[in-house]
């Protein structure tokens, strides 16, 4: 049964390729969702799917993209909103 959380990433996540990155991992593992910039300089990922995939998709977040400093990982559950795919929202 799947599961929907909102993960929010703090530290050097924006102008990193975060975004990107977040992307092909979440295609990767065939989640769906979204990726966002927050004003406040986190990134805001909802993202839904099977619990195992959500789980490596967090321990992903951990590290996230090559360049990106990551301090801090929050996860909230959330509602299904029956995503279609995995898109990047600017």
């Amino acid at each position: 049964m799947n599961k929907s959380i909102t993960i929010y990433v703090s530290g050097k996540v924006q102008g990193v390729f975060f975004r990107a990155s977040a992307k092909e991992e979440a295609d990767s593992l065939g989640l769906l969702g979204t990726v966002r910039n927050m004003g406040d300089g986190r990134v805001c990922i909802e993202v839904e799917g099977d619990p195992g995939l959500l789980e490596m998709m967090v321990s992903w977040c951990k590290v996230g993209s090559r360049m990106a400093r990551v301090e801090q990982v929050e996860v909230l559950e959330s509602e299904l909103r029956g995503f279609e795919s995995f898109d990047i929202i600017s």
